[in-house]
């Protein structure tokens, strides 16, 4: 039996710090050009509208980019960084309750020759997925997934049945956002302990 997909009601929790903690043990899938590659999510980022600088939606922030996080949660938020490296975002929450959560490690599980022509690289090692920008080059993913819906066929997440427990996530805080103030603090970034997929502790 196939497992189930996430479902909207899972994007449209109110809680995006309660969401990215979820998302650990969850799997992402790509169909990408009818190739088949995924992983499970071994580490994620919160960012919450409210009360969070860090955030792009912060105090109502409206702008091409970031449009797609007034949509009900459950569509993709894909954003380049340095101009070369696009992050994957699921939008969560209610509609104009703009709220994400960045996969920033995957464990890398089907596919896997496709993900290492992808990345350029000759054997499996920790470069392939373990970081925001290098996960979505591994699965195919770019801008042109701005706002999917993530319960089609093209870029999906599933429930394979996994319960994290508590004391096997570390809780630490959000990297590359020193802009944000005080918010650069909130313990947001959450890695399973252990993991050699997670991306580097600050």
């Amino acid at each position: 039996m196939p497992y189930p997909k996430l479902s909207l009601d899972f994007y449209r929790r109110p809680d995006p710090v309660q969401i990215a903690r979820d998302l650990l043990g969850k799997h992402l899938f790509t169909q990408i050009n009818g190739v088949l590659t995924g992983g499970r999510i071994v580490e994620t980022e919160a960012y919450a509208h409210l009360n969070d600088q860090a955030c792009h939606s912060h105090l109502g922030r409206y702008t091409a980019r970031t449009q797609v996080m007034y949509q009900a949660g459950g569509v993709a938020y894909v954003y380049l960084v340095y101009g070369r490296y696009a992050l994957f975002n699921i939008i969560t929450n209610e509609a104009s309750k703009a709220d994400a959560v960045l996969v920033r490690g995957l464990e890398p599980t089907v596919g896997i020759k496709e993900m290492l022509l992808r990345r350029g690289l000759p054997r499996v090692q920790r470069s392939l997925t373990a970081g925001p920008g290098l996960l979505t080059q591994a699965l195919g993913i770019t801008t042109a997934h701005y706002g999917l819906d993530l319960t089609g066929n093209l870029i999906w997440l599933e429930d394979h049945d996994e319960t994290i427990p508590p004391e096997s996530i570390r809780a630490s805080p959000r990297v590359g956002i020193d802009y944000a103030g005080a918010d650069a603090a909130l313990p947001w970034r959450f890695r399973l302990i252990g993991s050699p997929w997670t991306s580097p502790a600050r």
